[in-house]
């Protein structure tokens, strides 16, 4: 299937691992000029040999900047002025108990997992209202609807960019620029790993047994039972920004693995 991406710019936060890389391979392989982003020089110099590596003649740069803050979205926006396709991918996550959590995490939680994405956007938006053409995926989280209690500052930060998203898909009515988000399960995204090897450790047991009491206790309700790949996350993502969506927007679309039960 031709996605219809060939040439078009697209920008891929927090894209050095996981779900980000996926989707810039994914957007890569239908064509499309890609910027990856991640904060560290090296994070992104490596990823960037690597996805040329994996597709020679793709069309990959990359830009270190932290885009949690302000000072880093200005500076990023001299360097790259505008883009077809943006995907708001940056966030972070920290399990802690809710009594634990000080104003300082409520905040920097926010600023990161949710101003970022309505920075970029907010700017990046008049180029795409000016071509009437524009992708804007918001990357979420089933989290969104089901907030963790082991983390209920992330859980919120999912949900408000639910809202974020579908009010600004209002604001776009009757355009070429359409704005959706996309709820992952579980994901086996490199922070995922990093988390679940080191409960592994801490237990004395393997990261497939640690896998399999997860789903039992945590996620009971998922029905792939599994962690989905950041592969499978990332196919959602690169269709939602392709010509074919074109009727898909105001949409929280999930690739969550069934975790969520409800049917609406």
């Amino acid at each position: 299937m031709d996605l219809g991406l060939t040439a078009k710019r697209a920008l891929v936060t927090g894209s050095t691992a996981g779900i980000g890389y996926a989707t810039a391979r994914e957007l890569a392989r239908e064509g499309a000029h890609v910027t990856l982003n991640g904060r560290t020089a090296s994070r992104v110099d490596d990823a960037v040999a690597r996805l040329r590596a994996e597709l020679p003649g793709a069309h990959i740069d990359g830009i270190a900047l932290d885009l949690g803050g302000a000072e880093g979205c200005n500076a990023l926006f001299e360097r790259l002025p505008a883009v077809d396709i943006l995907v708001n991918n940056l966030g972070i996550f920290e399990p802690k108990r809710f009594a634990d959590i000080p104003d300082e995490d409520w905040l920097r939680f926010f600023e990161v997992n949710v101003l970022s994405g309505i920075r970029l956007s907010r700017h990046y938006l008049a180029g795409m209202r000016a071509k009437n053409w524009g992708r804007i995926v918001f990357v979420s989280s089933e989290s969104a609807l089901q907030i963790p209690v082991e983390m209920i500052h992330y859980g919120m930060t999912k949900t408000a960019q639910l809202a974020v998203a579908r009010g600004l898909a209002e604001t776009l009515k009757g355009t070429g620029v359409t704005v959706n988000s996309v709820l992952p399960g579980p994901t086996a995204s490199e922070g995922v790993g990093t988390f679940v090897a080191d409960l592994a450790a801490q237990q004395g047991t393997n990261v497939a047994t640690v896998e399999r009491e997860f789903f039992a206790t945590a996620r009971p309700s998922s029905i792939i039972q599994r962690f989905a790949t950041p592969e499978e996350v990332a196919a959602l993502i690169a269709y939602l920004c392709s010509e074919r969506a074109s009727a898909t927007t105001g949409a929280a679309m999930r690739v969550d693995g069934g975790v969520l039960r409800s049917i609406a």
